[in-house]
């Protein structure tokens, strides 16, 4: 029999352990089991991996990484009431799951997990964006991870695949399609969560690329994209010009008309332009 088999139902565990969920930590819990190991199943094969997963709450997606045959789940959880829960499903996979009682955006997961490493998680709706930043722009790439598996409200996680053209198209677009493969895999309506959400959510799927699409500097890329973005009614000839006094020469040796506004440039021109910038 296998460890999930043995756990009480998450209603049971959220019952018992009373934990409702605390707006002030970004928690809505998915309880569906069937739902959760569908998430899971999204994240691929990871039996030969190890899996970090973010904000697991009462557990549910953390039972189905392990029954879809996890090596090992890193689980970091800030609430210390949910600790309790977490280690009845430890106890049932034993040596498979750690959990740290701690803040995501603090705690060094690395030191607990051996390549190679997939992410899978709810996140915590207050900081899902912020990791999800992070982990697109390490100091050196490839990163740690060879995919994440993440849910976000739909709004979010449209942005992460937006195409160019489109008003969800902007910052988060161009670093996730730069050096990943970014797709989204399911759809949840609020009514899957407890609470239900004011929104829907949306689970994304990014695979690392050996190596970014097009050749940039990171930093000037960011620059570029960031004073784009942040000016998006502009034409980028006005939102660009404090970057370099000669903007529109180098605009037009990238291949962009200055008179274009940021959601109208594909992520081959940005990197294009960032070369053109990085030139003395």
């Amino acid at each position: 029999m296998s460890g999930i088999d043995t756990l009480p139902p998450l209603r049971a565990v959220i019952a018992d352990h009373g934990l409702s969920a605390r707006k002030s930590l970004g928690q809505n819990f998915l309880l569906d089991l069937n739902l959760t190991a569908k998430i899971a199943r999204q994240a691929g094969d990871l039996s030969q991996c190890d899996v970090l997963e973010i904000g697991p709450g009462p557990g549910g997606l953390t039972r189905g990484l392990l029954a879809e045959g996890a090596r090992r789940v890193l689980a970091i959880e800030k609430d210390a009431r949910c600790i309790p829960a977490l280690e009845e499903i430890a106890a049932a996979y034993p040596g498979r799951l750690e959990i740290i009682n701690g803040d995501a955006l603090e705690v060094d997961p690395l030191a607990h997990l051996t390549p190679p490493i997939r992410v899978a998680a709810n996140l915590p709706y207050n900081i899902g964006t912020e990791l999800l930043v992070r982990w697109l722009t390490p100091e050196d790439w490839p990163p740690f991870w060879q995919s994440l598996t993440l849910m976000f409200q739909r709004e979010v996680a449209e942005r992460i695949v937006a195409a160019p053209g489109s008003k969800a198209y902007g910052r988060l677009a161009i670093l996730a399609q730069w050096r990943s493969s970014a797709r989204i895999v399911m759809s949840l309506p609020p009514e899957a969560f407890t609470p239900p959400p004011k929104v829907s959510s949306a689970v994304v799927h990014l695979e690392a690329l050996p190596g970014p699409r097009y050749p940039a500097d990171p930093a000037v890329l960011s620059r570029v994209v960031a004073a784009a973005f942040n000016q998006r009614r502009k034409m980028l000839r006005a939102a660009l010009k404090g970057l370099a006094p000669d903007i529109e020469d180098r605009l037009l040796a990238a291949g962009i008309a200055p008179t274009e506004r940021a959601e109208q440039v594909g992520l081959e021109q940005f990197c294009a332009l960032a070369r053109a910038l990085a030139r003395p």
